[in-house]
């Protein structure tokens, strides 16, 4: 009995090698927004305190309220910078997903046609199998009714 060999291996194997780094791309991204949205909110919950403690205090001098303003101010440009790269992230994120989930049907594919070539394969084989058993079948019995 011949065993089954699939001529597509090496393109199954590199498929899968394709796959495996598309998954490790993601979970980068996946990371990486993560971190990005620690950021934004860290940034927002400072902005909230730094809001919080100059309202409640009375302003004692010009100086003062020059510094909390320009604190202010670097809070919210940083915040405003920080969500224009977690929208980047996102997009990264989405293209990663969309990259892995590609990856993955190229290689579920590939792998249910080496099932099926093997299952074709199989069936051949039994089938011949099945028409030698036969031919010899039929060779004992004209023998012995010679």
């Amino acid at each position: 009995m011949k065993p089954f060999v699939f001529k597509l291996e090496k393109v199954l194997e590199y498929r899968t090698q394709l796959e495996e780094q598309a998954k490790l791309a993601l979970a980068r991204a996946i990371s990486e927004h993560a971190r990005g949205e620690q950021a934004v909110a860290d940034l927002e919950s400072r902005l909230a305190e730094h809001l919080r403690r100059g309202a409640g205090q009375g302003a004692s001098s010009v100086n003062e309220i020059w510094l909390w303003r320009q604190y202010r101010q670097a809070l919210e440009q940083d915040l405003i910078m920080a969500k224009a790269e977690l929208a980047k992230l996102a997009l990264k994120l989405q293209k990663a997903r969309q990259d892995a989930v590609s990856r993955s049907k190229d290689r579920k594919l590939l792998e249910k046609l080496k099932e099926q070539q093997a299952g074709k394969h199989h069936e051949e084989q039994v089938l011949r199998e099945a028409k030698e058993t036969e031919e010899m079948a039929v060779l004992r019995h004209e023998r012995s009714a010679l």
